[in-house]
Protein backbone atom coordinates (compact mmCIF):
# COMPACT_ATOMS: atom_id res chain seq x y z
CA UNK A 1 0.00 0.00 0.00
CA UNK A 2 1.35 3.41 -1.01
CA UNK A 3 0.03 6.60 0.61
CA UNK A 4 0.65 10.21 -0.46
CA UNK A 5 -0.04 13.21 1.82
CA UNK A 6 -0.58 16.51 -0.01
CA UNK A 7 -0.77 20.13 1.13
CA UNK A 8 -0.02 23.44 -0.57
CA UNK A 9 3.75 23.89 -0.24
CA UNK A 10 4.78 20.54 1.25
CA UNK A 11 6.60 22.19 4.17
CA UNK A 12 4.10 22.05 7.07
CA UNK A 13 1.07 19.76 7.07
CA UNK A 14 1.97 17.02 4.60
CA UNK A 15 5.52 16.48 5.93
CA UNK A 16 4.06 16.15 9.43
CA UNK A 17 1.42 13.71 8.14
CA UNK A 18 4.12 11.72 6.32
CA UNK A 19 6.27 11.51 9.45
CA UNK A 20 3.38 10.53 11.72
CA UNK A 21 2.08 7.92 9.27
CA UNK A 22 5.54 6.38 8.83
CA UNK A 23 5.89 6.16 12.62
CA UNK A 24 2.56 4.31 12.89
CA UNK A 25 2.85 1.88 9.96
CA UNK A 26 5.15 -1.09 9.32
CA UNK A 27 7.98 -0.53 6.85
CA UNK A 28 6.29 -2.40 4.00
CA UNK A 29 3.98 0.60 3.57
CA UNK A 30 5.28 3.44 1.40
CA UNK A 31 4.40 6.93 2.63
CA UNK A 32 5.42 10.16 0.91
CA UNK A 33 4.28 13.76 0.73
CA UNK A 34 3.99 16.46 -1.92
CA UNK A 35 2.58 19.93 -2.50
CA UNK A 36 0.37 21.42 -5.15
CA UNK A 37 2.84 24.27 -5.72
CA UNK A 38 6.56 24.05 -6.44
CA UNK A 39 7.52 27.25 -4.59
CA UNK A 40 9.40 25.34 -1.86
CA UNK A 41 10.73 22.52 -4.05
CA UNK A 42 13.88 21.00 -2.57
CA UNK A 43 13.47 22.74 0.80
CA UNK A 44 13.28 20.97 4.14
CA UNK A 45 10.05 21.25 6.13
CA UNK A 46 9.33 24.44 8.07
CA UNK A 47 11.53 24.61 11.20
CA UNK A 48 8.41 24.73 13.37
CA UNK A 49 7.10 21.54 11.77
CA UNK A 50 10.46 19.84 12.36
CA UNK A 51 10.48 20.96 16.01
CA UNK A 52 6.86 19.90 16.58
CA UNK A 53 7.53 16.45 15.12
CA UNK A 54 10.73 16.15 17.18
CA UNK A 55 8.75 16.96 20.33
CA UNK A 56 6.85 13.73 19.56
CA UNK A 57 10.03 11.72 18.75
CA UNK A 58 9.47 11.87 14.97
CA UNK A 59 12.28 13.06 12.69
CA UNK A 60 11.09 14.82 9.51
CA UNK A 61 14.25 16.94 9.13
CA UNK A 62 15.54 15.04 6.08
CA UNK A 63 12.36 15.36 4.05
CA UNK A 64 12.42 17.62 0.98
CA UNK A 65 9.50 19.48 -0.54
CA UNK A 66 8.36 18.39 -3.98
CA UNK A 67 5.35 19.12 -6.16
CA UNK A 68 2.82 16.42 -6.99
CA UNK A 69 3.46 14.85 -10.40
CA UNK A 70 1.50 12.86 -12.96
CA UNK A 71 3.46 9.76 -11.93
CA UNK A 72 2.06 10.04 -8.38
CA UNK A 73 -1.39 9.09 -9.68
CA UNK A 74 0.07 5.85 -11.03
CA UNK A 75 2.33 5.13 -8.04
CA UNK A 76 0.07 5.80 -5.05
CA UNK A 77 -3.01 3.87 -3.93
CA UNK A 78 -4.39 6.69 -1.76
CA UNK A 79 -3.80 10.45 -2.00
CA UNK A 80 -4.83 12.38 1.11
CA UNK A 81 -5.34 16.14 0.75
CA UNK A 82 -5.15 18.53 3.70
CA UNK A 83 -7.89 20.94 2.60
CA UNK A 84 -10.57 21.47 -0.04
CA UNK A 85 -8.54 23.86 -2.21
CA UNK A 86 -5.64 21.37 -2.30
CA UNK A 87 -8.05 18.54 -3.10
CA UNK A 88 -9.66 20.49 -5.94
CA UNK A 89 -6.21 21.20 -7.38
CA UNK A 90 -5.18 17.53 -7.09
CA UNK A 91 -8.46 16.31 -8.61
CA UNK A 92 -7.97 18.72 -11.54
CA UNK A 93 -4.74 16.84 -12.35
CA UNK A 94 -6.43 13.41 -12.53
CA UNK A 95 -7.09 11.98 -15.98
CA UNK A 96 -9.81 9.42 -15.18
CA UNK A 97 -12.23 8.18 -12.55
CA UNK A 98 -9.79 5.54 -11.30
CA UNK A 99 -7.29 8.25 -10.38
CA UNK A 100 -10.06 10.46 -8.96
CA UNK A 101 -11.13 7.64 -6.61
CA UNK A 102 -7.67 7.65 -5.01
CA UNK A 103 -8.07 11.27 -3.84
CA UNK A 104 -9.79 12.27 -0.58
CA UNK A 105 -9.68 14.84 2.19
CA UNK A 106 -7.32 13.62 4.91
CA UNK A 107 -9.67 14.22 7.84
CA UNK A 108 -12.71 12.61 6.19
CA UNK A 109 -11.36 9.38 7.65
CA UNK A 110 -12.60 10.65 11.03
CA UNK A 111 -16.18 10.78 9.73
CA UNK A 112 -16.73 14.51 10.38
CA UNK A 113 -17.10 15.84 6.84
CA UNK A 114 -18.07 19.31 8.07
CA UNK A 115 -14.65 19.82 9.73
CA UNK A 116 -12.54 17.85 7.29
CA UNK A 117 -9.87 20.47 6.62
CA UNK A 118 -6.49 20.55 8.35
CA UNK A 119 -5.74 24.24 8.97
CA UNK A 120 -2.48 25.57 7.56
CA UNK A 121 -0.26 26.55 10.51
CA UNK A 122 2.25 28.45 8.33
CA UNK A 123 1.14 31.92 9.46
CA UNK A 124 0.67 30.81 13.07
CA UNK A 125 2.89 29.97 16.00
CA UNK A 126 4.11 26.80 17.69
CA UNK A 127 0.69 26.27 19.30
CA UNK A 128 -0.87 26.14 15.83
CA UNK A 129 1.69 23.55 14.74
CA UNK A 130 0.93 21.46 17.82
CA UNK A 131 -2.84 21.64 17.14
CA UNK A 132 -2.21 20.52 13.55
CA UNK A 133 0.02 17.71 14.79
CA UNK A 134 -2.75 16.45 17.08
CA UNK A 135 -5.31 16.53 14.23
CA UNK A 136 -2.91 14.72 11.90
CA UNK A 137 -2.12 12.16 14.58
CA UNK A 138 -5.84 11.35 14.99
CA UNK A 139 -6.26 11.07 11.23
CA UNK A 140 -3.18 8.88 10.83
CA UNK A 141 -4.39 6.59 13.59
CA UNK A 142 -7.76 6.24 11.83
CA UNK A 143 -6.04 5.52 8.50
CA UNK A 144 -3.84 2.91 10.18
CA UNK A 145 -6.92 1.25 11.68
CA UNK A 146 -8.66 1.26 8.28
CA UNK A 147 -5.65 -0.34 6.62
CA UNK A 148 -5.43 -3.11 9.21
CA UNK A 149 -9.03 -4.24 8.64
Amino acid sequence: MKLLMVCLGNICRSPLAEGIMKAKLPNHYMVDSAGTISMHEGEHPDKRAIKTAANHYIDISRQRSRPITRKDFETFDKIYCMDIAVMEDVVSKTKNEEERQKVSLFLEVLGDHKNAEVPDPYWGDMNDFEKVFQLLDKGCEAIKNQLSK
